[in-house]
């Protein structure tokens, strides 16, 4: 389930709270997710999380530098499975 936005109701701490009753739903955080925030969703429980604007560098798409999503991917990827390992997943 999309949680948006998730940063201003909450952030991490409001994915926790909902998965003590809900334990079974898989919840995405958008809105308020960052490189910063994102191992602490993954820590309380969210199966993923959701980027846009974070993810994508408009001035370097401008300038034709589609590189700069890709690294920025691999660093949220990294981000992933760095929080998921703390976990043991």
């Amino acid at each position: 389930m999309k949680i948006f936005p998730c940063g201003p109701v909450g952030g991490a701490k409001y994915i926790k709270a909902l998965k003590g009753p809900f334990p079974q739903i898989e919840f995405v955080p958008t809105g308020g997710v960052n490189l910063e925030t994102t191992p602490d969703f993954i820590k309380a429980g969210a199966a993923a999380v959701a980027v846009g604007g974070e993810l994508v560098d408009l001035k370097g798409l401008r300038e034709g530098k589609q590189q700069v999503i890709t690294a920025n991917a691999r660093l949220y990827v990294e981000a992933v499975r760095t929080a998921r390992a703390c976990l043991g997943k």
